[in-house]
């Protein structure tokens, strides 16, 4: 049997991932647990399992306070309605990332996944990790920003480019300009990387609002909505750039 703990706030959707996951035989769900404080203190005082389904948004926290405090060998598949989490998520042995509402088909693929990648003596190396990672690249569909006391969602196809200022990440819409949790090198690994291209230390831009390109002296870009009228293309990101345009 493969033993499994559930960790989610919401007692719905916890009790309806039991009754999903109660159709895979070789699946036992050993505890359910609904806070950052229920799970340290579970995690501390019981044998971790095989496989884990956690939410990422807690009522006391993100899951992945637990498992920074008290680190797991054990698979994680995180359960969300928010996709922002996915480079964090996989740094902490994620093998899958499954947003809300899940799928059956998703999610017997997420347990067929982790059964493939089950090596004998249920730990996981960062290597394996990284394959992981490599194989099955999840890209940043919705970024949550904070405006005010209020969360509104963004979709990554409605950013014009994404810029750093005063060592603050923000994106650019039609509409504002967002704050951002992301680094620039974050979003670069988490981006469409054929919408999306880093075109210096500061700039990541949408293919889909370049308005034009001049390309004397130096490539610089004119995009539909920016914080700056051009946007200069590192030398050394030159000939990738035009690679880019044309892929």
């Amino acid at each position: 049997m493969i033993k499994t703990v559930i960790i989610e706030d919401e007692k719905p959707a916890s009790r309806k991932l039991e009754r999903m996951l109660n159709e895979f035989p070789e699946i036992e769900v050993v505890a359910k647990i609904e806070s950052v404080e229920e799970g340290v203190q579970w995690f501390s005082e019981n044998e971790h399992p095989q496989l884990i389904f956690s939410d990422i948004v807690l009522g006391d926290g993100l899951s992945f306070d637990i498992f920074e405090k008290i680190p797991t060998k054990g698979f994680i598949i995180y359960t969300t309605a928010f996709d922002q989490y996915t480079l964090k998520a996989f740094k902490l042995n994620s093998i899958d990332y499954l947003l809300k509402p899940i799928l059956d088909e998703d999610l017997g693929g997420a347990i067929e996944k982790f059964k493939s990648f089950l090596p004998s003596d249920n730990s996981v190396s960062s290597h394996e990790i990284k394959q992981l990672i490599k194989k099955d690249k999840t890209t940043l569909s919705r970024i949550l920003v904070k405006i005010g006391y209020n969360l509104k969602i963004v979709q990554t196809h409605e950013v014009s480019c994404f810029f750093s200022e005063n060592k603050i990440v923000y994106l650019q819409t039609q509409e504002r300009t967002y704050p951002s949790d992301f680094t620039l090198d974050e979003l670069e690994d988490v981006l469409d990387e054929k919408k999306f291209f880093r075109a210096n230390r500061q700039f990541i831009i949408n293919s889909d609002y370049i308005k034009n390109i001049h390309t004397s002296p130096n490539y610089k870009v004119e995009m539909e909505f920016q914080p700056q009228e051009e946007i200069t293309v590192s030398r050394d990101r030159v000939k990738d750039f035009k690679d880019w345009l044309v892929g």
